[in-house]
């Protein structure tokens, strides 16, 4: 009997799990960092950016040093210059709406900080504004439109953050930086899993007769850090 109670309880929190899901139209997610990559990912096939360009934005945006690696975060607010990380997205609309209420409009909101004095009219609320696949779609139409503009991605990306040529600059050169570990990381992922993927010789593809061997890995598996902060504005 325990056995059966413990089942349908965990079957009624996994339904009430789900339906919350549901209801708020936001999915699960095993870390609050991986919010902003996905909506990244929909908005890349949707408006054809590279992913890796959307995915430097939001870690040049938003970007936070956790557990050794530079990661994006939703619930971000930059106010007049200053930054900050909020642990849920009702927290941060709340000090948002506060601050616009009080004449604040130069405010950084979500994913891919889009500048609420700027770009709050493409938006029903703050609370559409702090969604993540609505902030990254306005963010990849808008990287789209610049690049169209500009000619290339890098450029594109500077206009992003400002039209002034100072700030411009600045921004690209940590985005390019950002963007730079990325791909070397990418890199130095795929080769360690290349390595370790299909280490054993006896299930190796071979051109030569088969023979008997080891199912011993031959060689060990082998063992990356960035931090940026975003200040200024779009």
């Amino acid at each position: 009997m325990p056995t059966n109670r413990t089942s349908a309880w965990f079957k009624k929190t996994i339904l009430a799990v789900l339906t919350i899901s549901l209801n708020t139209g936001e999915a699960v997610y095993a870390r609050t960092s991986e919010i902003c990559d996905h909506a990244a990912a929909v908005a890349s096939q949707e408006y054809d950016i590279p992913l890796s360009i959307l995915k430097a934005v939001t870690r040049t945006e938003t970007g936070r040093s956790r557990s050794g690696a530079l990661e994006p975060w939703p619930w971000a607010l930059n106010v007049a210059g200053q930054g900050f990380w909020f642990e849920t997205k009702d927290s941060a609309i709340v000090q948002a709406q506060s601050r616009i209420k009080n004449g604040l409009t130069n405010i950084d909101i979500g994913c891919f900080q889009l500048n609420y004095r700027w770009h709050g009219h493409a938006f029903a609320s703050v609370r559409e504004m702090f969604d993540p696949q609505e902030n990254a779609r306005y963010a990849a139409r808008f990287l789209s439109e610049l690049h169209v503009e500009k000619g290339d991605w890098i450029r594109a990306v500077g206009a992003y953050h400002s039209r002034t040529q100072e700030h411009a600059k600045r921004y690209r050169r940590r985005f390019s930086k950002i963007h730079a570990d990325m791909s070397n990381n990418d890199i130095n992922t795929s080769a360690r899993a290349s390595s370790e993927e299909n280490q054993f010789p006896l299930l190796q593809h071979s051109n030569s007769q088969p023979s008997l061997g080891s199912l011993v890995p031959l060689s060990d598996a082998t063992s990356r850090a960035a931090l940026i902060r975003r200040t200024g504005e779009i």
